[in-house]
């Protein structure tokens, strides 16, 4: 059954859409992260322009994140204080991200600037952690806490001024580096058309130094205003926003955001980065070979 979407003017099957939605958004509720790095290149894949498949996600990764937050929310594993920090550096950096955007739209370089974006940040993610769950899987007496604690007594973080107790997170450091994280994820939200959890996740770990217990629901938290911003500017000033498809992956992202949450609670960290460190690589190497192999056509005749 297919529906012809206005803005990115083909016809898509529903079901497809639907089904996509839920794994992407059931990826939201189980690792923190709003599933944008996998549903944008997904939409790419099926034949949806870049400039859409990014301006679109946005809505999608935002009603993905309120259904995540709001589990997360019953369990007490937000750090409501940590994600109006982080927060405060998204909505700066998307609505930079967005002009940023259709500059290199006005150039025709929109589309080789997205694909380059996700090859190199999901190639160092996925890496890293992949290399980071083995390590704990491997010394299984270390914990994510242990090697925090290390990183937490040497960090430069502790030398920086204004500081600001996490009481959530338990944690007493500076207002800055949340704020930077922050504006550097809300970019990329407006860039890529993703939430940023494939970043801030392992950022608020290994630099801020908080615990697994609260990353994922503070993280869920964040997004929710940034991709809403996102979503809100690539709408007004790109007009990249599909309702249609939106609509599609917003039906199937809610309900898997839900299925992720229940699932997540009963996996160990280190075996969720795992799992999250191959699905990030999978999607880089289909990107990677997509960029450097001859396309079909060597020429487009598509307006801009």
């Amino acid at each position: 059954m297919s529906i012809y979407l206005p803005i990115a003017e083909m016809n898509i099957n529903i079901f497809l859409i639907v089904f996509i939605g839920m794994a992407v958004g059931a990826l939201s509720g189980l690792f923190g992260v709003g599933g944008g790095f996998l549903m944008t290149p997904l939409l790419i894949f099926l034949g949806i322009p870049p400039v859409v498949a990014v301006g679109t996600e946005a809505p999608h990764v935002l009603a993905s994140s309120v259904s995540g937050v709001i589990a997360h929310w019953r369990k007490k594993s937000v750090d409501f204080k940590m994600g109006f920090f982080l927060l405060a550096g998204g909505l700066v950096g998307s609505t930079i991200g967005v002009n940023i955007f259709k500059i290199l739209r006005t150039y025709g370089q929109i589309d080789i600037v997205i694909q380059i974006l996700f090859v190199l940040f999901l190639g160092i993610i996925g890496f890293s952690m992949a290399f980071e769950s083995a390590r704990t899987t491997i010394k299984s007496y270390r914990t994510t806490s242990s090697i925090r604690t290390k990183l937490h007594q040497h960090s430069w973080i502790h030398g920086l001024p204004f500081k600001v107790r996490f009481r959530r997170s338990k944690l007493y450091i500076s207002a800055l580096p949340p704020i930077i994280i922050g504006f550097i994820v809300g970019i990329l939200s407006a860039m890529m058309g993703v939430g940023g959890g494939f970043i801030i996740i392992p950022a608020m770990v290994y630099i801020l130094g908080m615990p697994t217990s609260v990353v994922v629901g503070t993280s869920l938290f964040q997004i929710i205003f940034v991709t809403a911003n996102s979503t809100f500017f690539q709408a007004y000033l790109n007009q990249t926003v599909d309702i249609v498809l939106a609509a599609l992956m917003i039906l199937g992202g809610v309900i898997g955001a839900q299925i992720g949450v229940r699932i997540g609670s009963r996996l160990k960290a280190e075996y969720l980065r795992g799992l999250l460190a191959i699905l990030v690589l999978a999607v880089c190497a289909k990107l990677f070979t997509d960029l450097v192999l001859q396309p079909n056509d060597l020429f487009s005749t598509q307006v801009l």
